[in-house]
């Protein structure tokens, strides 16, 4: 019997990581990516429910938070509807024939850059320069099409493979627990119902704003503590449009879902804006990528 196949939004071009963790997350169907360059262009084609879903880098153990995304999908009406983790081997990259030490230039993402800063930084040192691109496969991408010598681009072996470029050094990334978390979007009935069948949801993230009063995050910190809720991650950004105002995003695991809805009742009268953003079932921490 042949698989379903599901249409998945993902940032970057054929062969990135989101790819990658798109495929690992839907094992059972046949997954096609369509390519997006920046989150946002990711978003608003979300918003035309032409596709089935959208996978979105979220977080990353050595890069950090990537805080846009996060207002993205507050923005956005798509709820969250899985997470997944995968861990992150980035590879250097080029051309047949080419060694690191003919390399002149590095290209990648800002964040590939960032979690491998401790091996480039060596060969900047040597004069190469490392210079940002919007993704990691679409830098493999350009080295093959433009036939480009003496360069290379950091991204996975996936990219690699797909544009049939030679991998120099490997696994130059600065820790070996290199992982980042990705959530998974949809609107899609079919979709949703066969996330929510494969486990059960322990997971919410959800955001809102306080009122300027002394206390407020303590409070409503209190009340989930209460009610068994196990805070996973708090940050908070600006509100987009309301000065001096400040959206607290926070990720919670549970083990009562009645608790939990218990849990959201009671601290409705302590916050403002609030807004479930989606519930879900946490995903394991260490689902590896191929080497």
């Amino acid at each position: 019997m042949s698989q379903k196949q599901i249409n998945i939004l993902i940032q970057g071009g054929y062969g990135a990581f989101h790819e990658q963790a798109a495929k690992d997350f839907f094992t059972n169907y046949h997954v096609n990516v369509i390519p997006c360059e920046t989150f946002s262009d990711l978003f608003e084609e979300l918003k035309l429910e032409r596709y089935d879903c959208a996978i979105v880098a979220v977080e990353n153990t050595v890069a950090g938070s990537l805080l846009g995304n996060h207002t993205l999908i507050h923005e956005c009406s798509t709820p969250v509807v899985g997470e997944h983790y995968l861990k992150v081997v980035q590879n250097l990259m080029s051309l047949p024939g080419e060694s690191v030490d003919s390399i002149d230039e590095v290209f990648s993402h800002p964040v590939a850059i960032q979690q491998c800063s401790l091996y480039l930084n060596k060969l900047r040192k040597k004069g190469v320069k490392i210079t940002d691109t919007v993704d990691t496969a679409l830098s493999a991408k350009m080295i093959r099409e433009c036939n480009l010598r003496h360069k290379a681009a950091v991204a996975g072996i996936m990219a690699a493979e797909r544009y049939n470029l030679s991998i120099i050094a490997n696994s130059i990334e600065n820790s070996k627990s290199n992982f980042t978390r990705f959530l998974i979007l949809s609107s899609n009935k079919q979709i949703i119902s066969h996330i929510k069948s494969r486990a059960p949801i322990n997971k919410v993230s959800l955001c809102f704003t306080l009122p300027h009063t002394i206390g407020g995050l303590s409070r409503v910190l209190s009340i989930l503590a209460a009610h068994k809720m196990n805070l996973t991650k708090i940050l908070s950004l600006p509100f987009t449009g309301k000065e001096w105002d400040y959206l607290f995003y926070l990720d919670m695991v549970f083990h009562d879902i009645s608790e939990y809805k218990i849990a959201i009742k009671s601290i409705v009268p302590y916050t403002q804006e609030l807004k479930v953003l989606g519930e879900y079932s946490s995903g394991s921490h260490f689902i590896q990528a191929t080497d």
